[in-house]
């Protein structure tokens, strides 16, 4: 598959998009959510709006959402639901209590959040037994993106859902880049790779600094001495630089959604070493920081915390230096 703006996945065949759905429901109205609706509204569909949050259906409804405080009357009303949810497991807790009791055929599902991919597959297949769609199309590009319509976007689906879905993708990620990555799940796989290079690399640049911080050295002297203004140098400038300013511990990793890619993993049979290490590494410690909107534990906090124990991270005793 490639990337695209506004025209149809390519599946072997060019495929034209079909007309969008009448009416559109969205279905968290938060950081990501808000803004979505609001440049769909702006697109000229009609948009129902529904969140817990009254302050955030109010500043929906100015935008020209309209309100719904149901989520059945949502799922009722609309050809097209979009969910912008918190996790993976309030994606499945809504689907299971209010979209599969009530999907009727024809309509269409576009989950825009991160969420397990077997989770997003089982929902997808439940959902084509009653004659509707899912589409998992989770973006990245944070609420910047969302609201200036830039935003990457990750997508799995059968063609045929993905191609009816495209308008609206299109409509939500304006400049930015939309990809159809294949079948159901598929988006969630690659938002995965895109979530791991970012948690990965940033736990990286932290563990490296650091060594050179707890071993005694000044990080802004290491920002100057081993980084510089591109590639890898730049990270670990921009790393020791956050840390000079007491601001490492607020460097996230990614950590709330690194069991998601980790069950993916173990179901599918291969390894994730890294990963595993981190989760585990900073599961220990206390939420003490807010990474991606949640609280969460924070890697360089639990590095510091931990630098005159006896034994190494994994509990095993500290291997003798040489």
């Amino acid at each position: 598959m490639i990337p695209g703006k506004a025209t149809a996945p390519d599946a072997g065949a060019a495929l034209r998009p079909m007309h969008p759905p009448a009416t559109l429901g969205m279905i968290g109205l938060g950081a990501m959510g808000g803004p979505m609706a609001r440049n769909l509204a702006a697109g000229g569909y009609r948009v129902l709006g529904f969140d817990t949050s009254a302050e955030r259906l109010r500043a929906s409804a100015a935008a020209g959402v309209e309100p719904e405080r149901g989520l059945d009357t949502v799922v009722g009303r609309c050809d097209a639901v979009l969910t912008s949810l918190p996790s993976s497991e309030a994606l499945v807790q809504v689907a299971e209590e209010h979209f599969l009791p009530r999907a009727r055929p024809g309509q269409l599902f576009v989950d825009l959040g991160t969420v397990t991919p077997p989770e997003t597959r089982r929902l997808a297949a439940a959902l084509r037994e009653r004659g509707a769609d899912l589409v998992d199309a989770p973006v990245s590009g944070g609420p910047g993106g969302a609201d200036a319509r830039t935003l990457f976007m990750f997508v799995g689906g059968e063609v045929a859902a993905v191609q009816r879905a495209w308008p609206i993708l299109a409509a939500l990620a304006g400049d930015g880049r939309i990809t159809h990555c294949g079948p159901s799940g598929s988006g969630q796989i690659a938002k995965g790779v895109n979530q791991l290079a970012m948690g990965l690399g940033a736990a990286a640049y932290l563990e490296a600094v650091a060594f050179g911080v707890l071993a005694g050295l000044d990080p802004a002297a290491l920002g100057e001495a081993v980084g510089g203004d591109a590639g890898w140098r730049a990270m670990v400038a921009q790393t020791a630089r956050r840390i000079s300013e007491g601001k490492g511990d607020e460097i996230g990793v990614k950590f709330r959604e690194l069991p998601y890619f980790l069950r993916e993993a173990r179901e599918a049979g291969f390894a994730l070493p890294l990963t595993e290490v981190l989760y585990a590494f900073c599961d220990r410690g206390p939420r003490v920081v807010v990474d991606d909107n949640r609280p969460a534990p924070s890697f360089f906090h639990e590095l510091v915390a931990r630098r005159a124990g006896p034994v190494d991270q994994g509990g095993a005793p500290a291997p003798p230096p040489g």
